[in-house]
């Protein structure tokens, strides 16, 4: 009995290594000084590649006013968009564009990161 509890807590704990996300900012980009937005803060994003050692993949945009994009509004983006990186962002008034190497755009309005969302 104890040999198969121990199976259990090892099984569980090679799955959560093996799981465990990891994070990597793969594009940084900070709105210019000249759009201001209405909360007067600083703007930043970056695309976060999340990967697992098992080989899972993942990508995300982070729009907000912390530097180190440990929070703020997230965009879930396909990896197939994303894999190539990043071409230009256009920042305005209204919000940022993200133009990917593929082709691909993304549109988020500015009402979906300012005030610290």
């Amino acid at each position: 009995m104890l040999g198969a509890a121990g199976g259990v807590l090892l099984t569980a704990a090679f799955m959560a290594v093996m799981w465990w996300p990891r994070h990597e900012v793969v594009h940084r980009a900070e709105a210019p000084a000249s759009v201001e937005y209405d909360d007067g803060s600083r703007h930043y994003l970056g695309l976060v590649h999340e990967h697992t050692l098992s080989g899972r993949h993942g990508y995300r945009l982070v729009i907000g006013r912390d530097p180190g994009l440990s929070y703020g509004h997230w965009v879930d983006v396909s990896a197939f968009q994303a894999v190539r990186g990043v071409d230009t962002t256009e920042w305005t008034a209204a919000g940022v564009r993200v133009r990917f190497r593929t082709g691909h755009e993304v549109f988020v309005p500015a009402e979906y990161f300012l005030f610290g969302r």
